[in-house]
C-alpha cells in the first residue's frame, strides 16, 4: 500500500532514483529547501510498502484575487510505480490541500506538449488547457498550462481567457 508523507529534508537522499527520465524536471537543492521551507503543505511523498519514494509532488499557492490558486510545480512518480494510479493520488492531495487549506481558485500545472501520456491523464482528471506557452522547456519545447477548478470557482471563471497562445515572457514572475 502507498501512502502520503509530508517532504522532509531527509528525503533528499531518498528520492533522487525517482528524477531520472526525461520529462522530469531537476532542481537544485536550494530550490527544493525554498517550496520547503514556503509551502510545506504543498511538498509530500508518495512511499511505497518498503518505504521507498514511489513518487513526489512539489506545489505551491500563489496569485492575487481570482487568480490565487494551487501551483504544480513538480510531480513524478518512479517508472516502476507509473500505470497504478499514483500521481492521480498525489495530485488529488494537492487539488484538496489548495481548495481546504489555501482556499484557492483552481490548480494549473505546466507540461509538455510531447508528454501526451501525462496530458491524457490530466484530461481524465478534469484539466482543460488553458493555453499554450511557447519554448517553456529547456530545447525550446512548448507546453500546455492546464487548469482544474476549484469548489470556490463555483462559475469556472479560471478557465476563461483571451489569449490561448503566449511567450514566457508574457508569464508573470510568480516567486
Amino acid at each position: 500500500m502507498t501512502s502520503i508523507a509530508e517532504f522532509s529534508t531527509d528525503d533528499f537522499f531518498r528520492f533522487q532514483h525517482v528524477n531520472l527520465d526525461i520529462f522530469t524536471e531537476n532542481f537544485g537543492v536550494s530550490f527544493y529547501l525554498q517550496y520547503l521551507a514556503t509551502w510545506p503543505d504543498l511538498c509530500y511523498t508518495a512511499e511505497g510498502p518498503d518505504k521507498r519514494v514511489a513518487g513526489y509532488m512539489y506545489g505551491k499557492a500563489e496569485g492575487n484575487g481570482k487568480e490565487w490558486h494551487g501551483h504544480v510545480t513538480a510531480v513524478t512518480v518512479g517508472p516502476q510505480y507509473r500505470r497504478c494510479g499514483l500521481a492521480k493520488l498525489l495530485m488529488n492531495e494537492l487539488e484538496e490541500r489548495s481548495d481546504k487549506i489555501f482556499d484557492g481558485y483552481f490548480v494549473d500545472l505546466y507540461v509538455r506538449v510531447s508528454n501526451t501520456a501525462a496530458v491524457e491523464m490530466y484530461k481524465g482528471m478534469g484539466y482543460t488547457v488553458y493555453r499554450t506557452v511557447l519554448q517553456y522547456y529547456d530545447g525550446n519545447e512548448d507546453a500546455y498550462d492546464m487548469r482544474r477548478p476549484l469548489s470556490r470557482d463555483v462559475d469556472r471563471h479560471s478557465l476563461e481567457t483571451d489569449k490561448r497562445v503566449v511567450t514566457t515572457q508574457e508569464l508573470r514572475p510568480t516567486m
